[in-house]
């Protein structure tokens, strides 16, 4: 059996280990454009703030790993055409430009996804920056030891994480934002309202509810000023980060995509190609809390789906099920995580919803320490089913929505959240766990 995967970061990765372990005796082939693999860009603003001191690091599995365990690993190959039909993919070798022709049995599509590069006036210069992989990480640290003046523009996390992370190396940071909010997607306005004002105590500038329309330039075609449709802002260095798009311009003929150009994959991770699966940022996948077919690039969405192609590359064996979205971020001193629906996007969806917000210590107050907490929830009044819940707080309890996370996936409802078996020990917690409150407090509301 001759397998070919296309891309190796997370996804690729994955499907490449799995499918060795699972199949030692399978020919794999791996083409990827860049000279690295297993990059996590999650680390990228630890790596630029020097959290992170060893940029080995950031790095899971790399290509000399791959080539013990009997891959052809093929890097600073860029695979241009893919003829279905043929079971062939056309390939060039960067380093010489030389082209080949390879065949498969299987075909494993892990492209991953690009960030979005909007069509602003000034995009192009040489001191704005993209944020997605190691060069680019390599190429912010080596522009921001010199510039005084940094601007990101998103405020997702990757956005928020720079931005921080540029505070804490004595930057002048301004955050830029189309949306009223920072991470508009991922928590509702109590959560940023904290969030935001986290940042402007440490002296970043937040221009929220701002879209950029020009980067204006230098005569050494530098950018010096970043416009908006409300205001200006000088800059030495600008990093976009406004969030990312499917990277499939190389199937998007060849393959069934959806409206965003994602990869439309079935629960198996096929496409709708024959002996052809898709799997992380490239593809679709399902969404539990509002049963859609969803574009969710998430790291941990694209290692479990690339485990899965190994596990139904010969047959249909293993179904995917499906995913919360669940999320974690570190703003100065505060630990955020999140999971399903927020309820903005209970609003949008027409949802009969209801929400509860718990303030609570994290431990007994007859304890030497305690922190509090808020947790909120959202659920589905008419079934009673929990949709998705924040949890924020000083202390580390982003775990918690780890557990709801499982409770959304098991279709629990608020009545069955009350009186889930917790374990109580004044070291860690109080007799009525967190979502223990939370459900209480949600049975009276219709």
């Amino acid at each position: 059996m001759k397998i070919i995967v296309i891309g190796c970061t997370h996804a690729g990765t994955a499907a490449v280990l799995n499918i060795k372990k699972l199949h030692p005796n399978a020919e794999v082939t791996v083409y990827e454009k860049n000279n690295n693999i297993s990059f996590l860009s999650c680390g990228i603003a630890l790596y630029v703030c020097g959290v992170v001191k060893d940029q080995n690091g950031l790095f899971y599995c790399s290509p000399n790993e791959l080539m013990e365990l009997g891959v052809k690993t093929q890097m600073l190959h860029e695979v241009n055409k893919i003829d279905f039909d043929q079971k062939q993919v056309h390939v060039t070798n960067l380093e010489t430009n030389e082209t080949i022709t390879d065949g498969y049995d299987k075909l494993v599509i892990a492209t991953g996804s690009w960030p979005m590069i909007p069509p602003i006036e000034g995009i192009y210069s040489d001191n704005v920056l993209l944020s997605k992989n190691f060069t680019h990480s390599n190429q912010i640290i080596a522009m921001a030891k010199d510039v005084k003046k940094i601007t990101v523009v998103g405020a997702g996390y990757i956005g928020v994480e720079l931005a921080e992370a540029f505070e804490i190396q004595g930057k002048e940071v301004t955050l830029i934002d189309a949306e009223p909010r920072i991470m508009y997607k991922y928590l509702d306005k109590e959560y940023t309202d904290i969030a935001e004002k986290a940042f402007s105590d440490h002296g970043v500038k937040l221009a929220i509810g701002e879209k950029v329309q020009a980067f204006e330039r230098n005569e050494l075609g530098k950018v010096t000023k970043v416009k908006t449709n409300k205001g200006e802002y000088e800059t030495e260095l600008v990093i976009m980060c406004i969030g990312f798009k499917p990277n499939t311009g190389l199937v998007a003929h060849g393959v069934e995509t959806n409206k965003f150009g994602a990869i439309i994959v079935d629960e198996y991770m096929q496409t709708s190609r024959k002996d052809v699966f898709a799997c992380g940022d490239c593809a679709t996948i399902f969404y539990n809390p509002t049963k859609e077919t969803r574009y969710i690039p998430l790291a941990t969405n694209a290692v479990r789906m690339g485990t899965l192609v190994a596990r139904n590359i010969v047959e249909p064996t293993l179904k995917h099920i499906g995913t919360q979205g669940t999320s974690g971020i570190k703003i100065y001193e505060w630990s955020i995580s999140s999971t399903g629906v927020t309820e903005m996007v209970a609003i949008e969806k027409n949802i009969n919803y209801g929400t509860v917000t718990v303030r609570d210590n994290n431990r007994p107050e007859f304890m030497p320490t305690y922190d509090e907490a808020m947790l909120k929830i959202v659920f589905d009044k008419d079934t009673r089913a929990i949709l998705g819940g924040q949890i924020l707080s000083h202390m580390d309890l982003t775990q918690t929505m780890n557990t709801l996370s499982v409770c959304i996936q098991k279709e629990m409802t608020v009545e069955e959240l009350t009186f889930v078996d917790f374990f109580f020990q004044p070291n860690f917690n109080k007799p009525w766990n967190l979502l223990n409150l939370a459900g209480l407090s949600a049975l009276d509301i219709k």
